[in-house]
């Protein structure tokens, strides 16, 4: 049952907080657990989910509940990305209440991911967008730190916002739409189009989402959120937590009922292209590690929003690849960002240098996330790139085609200067005593580099079972 996607973690959360002994400790090995069995059941018995037609929640809450190969993708994105935070977590939030805490705000937000890349209907996903919202808010904070509380605040402030704008669009909805079904509002859309109210309500979700993805001009919450938030938070909320409430939503209900509205996909594919050049000049501009890494996001995402407004069936499947390549390659590089500060105790990249030598798993894994962000084969970034270009260019986009594949060079530039600061020439006087990171913090770069390697070399297989089925969703 779908719905097992949402109450077991949720039963979790209630068994690990009952007044019991000894029930914290099994905090980690739970959540990691379950977001293993998330990957296995998604990524290889999809056949479980497709024939449901009713569902246990559907039986006593009006939820409905689709499953298909965008929501298999995104979860099996939501587990990987979990797991790895979890050991991040576990390795770096030295505090054992807070570490348990932290693991519940995890379980939460997994709860409300899971639901979001699900439903089919507009009321319960904005419900569930904001469960993930408002774990985040906690989770950047949850030191209460003046930095975290700043993040957090400016996440909350924008956020509301953008709630705001949705909720108005909800309510302008009903008043052209008897139900809030995906698949009911896509019938009045598409009979009048060119209606003023439905553009509105259209344009005002739009805005709400392209906030909470931090795109330009709505990016400046972002990279405070993320160089702000614990490393564990971190890793999460720029792994895969905005790209699900974000991205990951606005491209869902584009192939649900906002294409049919037509300017919008010039709109998308304008603001995609000024995200990827502004994200890439401003993240050149950085010296604090996870301050680069977050604007480097923006910049990836914006090739994501850039396929998707070019409508196609190609550019779409390239733009949820893109979006399942960026939660592997970014959680990563945000996984070496924690790694750098568990042994430095800064994220300041003039204070570093020369660290190669010292963290060798660190510094390799991070240059193999780097390439594939980059869009260099053989890693799985270049083929996600490859193929946005590709879309791009056969739909006759020549020029956002020549934009896409020339932003990947300033990509690598910024990208070789933090390698260079970081990891590359001599070592930093004072640095001498530095050493690798333990095994707890050594296996969540393993695995993601592992995954950006094997999906990039064993591309065919991926091709042929995830990506190919993706253009049939936006064909339908």
């Amino acid at each position: 049952m779908l719905s097992a996607l949402i109450l077991v973690p949720f039963l979790v959360i209630i068994f690990l907080n009952l007044p019991l002994k000894g029930l914290r400790k099994l905090a980690f090995p739970t959540a990691a657990g379950l977001s293993l069995l998330q990957i296995i059941f998604a990524a290889f018995y999809p056949a479980l989910f497709w024939d449901i037609q009713r569902d246990f929640l559907s039986t006593f809450f009006n939820f409905r509940f689709s499953f298909d190969a965008f929501s298999q993708m995104m979860l099996i994105a939501i587990g990987l990305v979990l797991f790895v935070s979890l050991f991040v977590a576990r390795f770096t939030i030295l505090d054992e209440l807070k570490r348990f805490y932290f693991v519940n705000l995890l379980l939460l937000a997994f709860i409300g991911m899971n639901a979001t890349v699900m439903m089919q209907d507009l009321f319960s996903l904005y419900l569930f967008l904001e469960v993930t919202a408002i774990a985040s808010f906690i989770m950047i904070s949850i030191h209460k730190d003046k930095l975290g509380l700043e993040g957090a605040f400016k996440y909350l402030l924008l956020s509301a916002f953008a709630t705001v704008l949705m909720l108005s669009s909800i309510a302008l909805m009903l008043l052209f739409s008897p139900s809030l079904n995906f698949a009911v509002i896509k019938a009045v859309v598409m009979g009048s189009p060119g209606s003023f109210i439905i553009k509105l309500s259209i344009g005002l979700f739009l805005c709400g989402l392209l906030i909470k993805s931090g795109l330009f001009p709505f990016h400046w919450w972002l990279p405070d959120a993320y160089s702000a938030a614990p490393s564990a938070a971190s890793v999460f909320l720029a792994g895969i937590v905005t790209k699900t409430v974000g991205v990951y939503v606005l491209m869902r209900l584009f192939i649900s009922f906002f294409g049919y509205v037509g300017y919008l996909q010039q709109v998308l594919m304008f603001i995609g292209a000024l995200s990827i050049i502004t994200g890439a000049l401003l993240a050149m501009a950085q010296s604090d590690f996870k301050r680069m890494l977050a604007y480097s996001s923006i910049s990836q995402v914006g090739y994501i929003i850039l396929a998707t407004g070019c409508a196609t069936p190609l550019a779409f499947a390239a733009a949820a690849f893109h979006l399942f390549n960026h939660a592997n390659f970014k959680s990563l590089l945000f996984v070496n960002a924690a790694c750098v500060e568990k042994r430095l105790g800064t994220t300041n990249m003039q204070e570093m240098g020369g660290l190669g030598a010292k963290m060798p798993v660190t510094s390799i894994t991070s240059i193999i996330a780097m390439l594939s962000t980059a869009g260099i084969p053989p890693f799985s970034g270049f083929w996600s790139k490859f193929l946005i270009v590709l879309a791009l260019y056969a739909a006759g986009n020549y020029f956002y085609a020549g934009l896409a594949l020339l932003a990947s060079i300033l990509t690598l530039a910024y990208l070789l200067t933090l390698q260079r600061k970081v990891f590359f020439g001599q070592l930093k006087a004072g640095l001498e005593g530095i050493r690798e990171v333990g095994p707890g913090l050594i296996t969540p770069q393993v695995v993601l580099a592992l995954v950006i390697i094997f999906v990039g070399i064993f591309f065919p297989v991926v091709l042929h079972n995830f990506i190919l089925p993706l253009q049939n969703i936006f064909i339908k």
